[in-house]
């Protein structure tokens, strides 16, 4: 990855350098050449300009004398230290104007013409304007003048691709360190240190990068650690009805216990559990594969929860608790829901809201629509959720009464389960402390499924 980052550098780096020495090169080379076209070594630049001007303001050439005059002694550049007549010729070579008068009305010869100067007015050449004596500029000077402006251009070109490559060596050691701190975390994450995580500084593709790797990092970590105490917690719930059953069966098989209907029933009773535990776990795992199949009807949710309420009266009058459901002030349309997936929803709801109320306590359960939805609560007298146990409340095998004992307690996987089903559903199930006092469970359900 560094050799190609910094193969990729060099290529870059070759490929501007070279093009701008082609195109300096070649813009130097045409300035260069069209300064001294005009006349710009031997300062007849401006006075080429100033004839033009006055050939566009007079029509002729008539009294272009006090001009050449005027400006023979004021040339720029190098003409005035190279001791210069000047010649003012017509379109047709014909010398107009001698600032030494000695060769006004002769005419050109072909290289006197092809050194002047052409006097361009509106695009049509009106004269010529020629610089005779002193130091002159050839083609010899002008061929050695541009072979020193190529080599200064090489020169500068192989200075910059020098200093180039040294800023490739740095900008590539300088981008690929945290790419490779990012590789080696990588490997040790993937051989199962989840510990690791890399430094992030700013706010780049690389610092992104990073800190995805973090989010990964820290997600692996907790899924791996939920995973152990699910492990464990799955291992603990298994332990308690199996060795119930094992000691039931060895009493009956040792005769301690009588074989009969009644010695058996605590038997039953622990395999109905593990039973139960099976199937919850089953539907935690659908769940999580996305794959729980519901059989949706259009149903009467009012009727639905009712029935379900009239099942827990009696154990609700056994703990001594009032379960009541609030009646509805109107009426609501059938919404398509898995009627059968619902009720296990509210069973867990009304289970685990039972299990937390005290004797004397109640239990209200109230329904009411909302634009595009229906909402239901499920609010008990209890002594509420504790704060530092709202965020964990609907994770598996998690209890916000740790003195509970399993028995009491259940297995945990109730409310799991339940916000799970409402959001196969769509829906979402949320839990809060009520202002007047115990927990509150909301269900939210779209009308359409």
């Amino acid at each position: 990855m560094r050799l190609k980052l910094f193969l990729a550098f060099i290529l870059i780096i070759v490929v501007t350098v070279s093009l701008v020495g082609v195109l300096v090169r070649w813009g130097t080379v045409n300035e260069v050449r069209a300064y001294m076209v005009r006349g710009g070594m031997l300062g007849l630049s401006d006075l080429a300009n100033t004839l033009e001007e006055y050939y566009a303001t007079f029509g002729s050439w008539q009294g272009a004398e006090q001009v050449m005059g005027s400006s023979r002694g004021g040339m720029g550049g190098m003409g005035a230290m190279m001791g210069q007549r000047l010649l003012l010729a017509d379109p047709s070579g014909n010398i107009l104007v001698d600032t030494r008068g000695n060769d006004t009305g002769k005419t050109l010869d072909k290289s006197q013409l092809a050194e002047s100067i052409p006097l361009t007015v509106k695009g049509q050449v009106e004269g010529y304007v020629l610089a005779v004596g002193g130091m002159g500029l050839y083609t010899g000077n002008e061929q050695q003048l541009f072979t020193r402006l190529n080599q200064a251009v090489i020169i500068a070109g192989l200075v910059a691709v020098g200093l180039g490559l040294l800023l490739a060596l740095l900008l590539a050691y300088t981008l690929l360190r945290p790419v490779r701190e990012l590789t080696s975390a990588s490997q040790k994450l993937a051989e199962g240190d989840l510990s690791q995580r890399v430094q992030v500084h700013g706010h780049d593709e690389i610092a992104a990068l990073g800190q995805t790797f973090n989010n990964m990092a820290d997600s692996l970590q907790q899924s791996e650690a939920s995973r152990r105490a699910m492990t464990a917690d799955i291992a603990h719930e298994l332990r308690t009805p199996l060795a119930v059953q094992r000691a039931n069966l060895e009493a009956l098989q040792d005769g301690v216990y009588p074989l009969t209907v009644q010695n058996l029933d605590p038997v039953v009773e622990q395999n109905h559990l593990l039973t139960h535990l099976v199937e919850d776990l089953r539907t935690l795992a659908l769940a999580d594969a996305g794959q729980i199949e519901l059989e949706r009807t259009p149903s009467d949710l009012i009727s639905l929860v009712a029935r379900v309420v009239e099942k827990f009266q009696p154990q609700a009058s056994t703990h001594q608790v009032s379960l009541v459901l609030s009646p509805t002030a109107e009426t609501l349309p059938p919404i398509s829901i898995d009627p059968i997936r619902i009720e296990q929803l509210l069973v867990n709801l009304l289970s685990n809201a039972l299990r937390y109320t005290p004797p004397g306590g109640s239990i209200e359960v109230a329904i009411s629509s909302l634009p595009n939805v229906i909402r239901l609560t499920v609010h008990d007298s209890g002594s509420g959720i504790p704060e530092d146990s709202l965020p964990y409340i609907f994770e598996r095998f998690y209890r916000a009464d740790k003195s509970r004992s399993r028995s009491e307690g259940g297995s945990g996987l109730g409310l799991a389960i339940a916000r799970n089903l409402a959001r196969a559903h769509g829906g979402e199930l949320t839990a809060a402390n009520h202002p007047s006092g115990g927990a509150v469970f909301t269900l939210v359900l779209p009308f359409s499924g």
